[in-house]
């Protein structure tokens, strides 16, 4: 799958030095995929309630030391492309490289590895930089949060990689139904989001035009709502949502 464009984000200052990145788990010239034994399987989840197949793709690669759990969950959850389609990931090795490739090509873009040269040190950092991160990935020593696996290298996608969001909503109409588009576009993205409500007014309090305010439950159904209905990432899981009040709010109780 083709990854995305890195641009520059003129965010590095210009005087920043650059990172230095050493080896630790690889060598050079050694591919970080060489050092694992790789097997192919079907990835498939039943769903334990009904026995019915939830999920199955065919022919998928993944470390042989990998668990089926891992596995079914990087190929559900994970794999970007329409299921069924040769557009569809079917490799660790893809995702992998999706990832870390973009990453590496936004560092380079950027500087972190130094001013690309004749010496070729910026493009040497670069690459012990991607080997390693992938030696990490595949051997289970670290991992991505989901919005990174979702987003990062898929065309077309907002590059966010972001987990969770705080958001805040003042006690006004606009305010209060900017948050509802706020939290459906981060729902979008694969990520969540929390908020502390205690600026809306009370549920027994008086608005200016006469009658009473609705109160920052009311407004929480709603939103609750719309959370249970997108999904995050536009995979099966639900959105992750937070929702607070302060102890001394009149409607906290409710």
């Amino acid at each position: 799958m083709a990854t995305t464009t890195p641009t520059p984000t003129d965010e590095r200052p210009d005087t920043a030095e650059p990172l230095r990145i050493d080896r630790h788990f690889t060598r050079p010239g050694e591919d970080p995929y060489d050092t694992l034994d790789w097997e192919t399987r079907e990835a498939k989840i039943v769903n334990h309630i009904d026995g019915s197949v939830a999920f199955s793709q065919p022919d998928v690669e993944f470390p042989a030391g990998w668990s089926a759990t891992a596995g079914n969950i990087v190929a559900q959850k994970y794999f970007r492309g329409v299921l069924g389609t040769a557009g569809r990931e079917h490799s660790l090795r893809q995702v992998v490289d999706r990832v870390v490739d973009t990453i590496t090509a936004w560092g380079l873009a950027d500087g972190y590895f130094g001013e690309p040269g004749p010496d070729g040190t910026a493009a040497a950092q670069a690459e012990t930089f991607a080997a390693e991160l992938r030696w990490l990935l595949v051997h289970q020593r670290v991992a991505f949060n989901s919005p990174v696996w979702f987003n990062i290298g898929v065309p077309g996608v907002p590059q966010q990689a972001s987990a969770c969001f705080i958001l805040a909503v003042d006690d006004e109409m606009d305010s209060i139904l900017n948050w509802y588009v706020e939290e459906g576009r981060i729902f979008k993205g694969g990520a969540g989001a929390g908020v502390n409500l205690s600026a809306v007014r009370g549920s027994q309090e008086l608005l200016a035009g006469g009658g009473e305010a609705s109160g920052p439950v009311s407004f929480m159904r709603g939103a609750d709502s719309s959370a249970g209905t997108i999904r995050s990432g536009g995979k099966t899981r639900r959105a992750a949502k937070m929702v607070l009040l302060d102890a001394d709010h009149p409607d906290v109780e409710e």
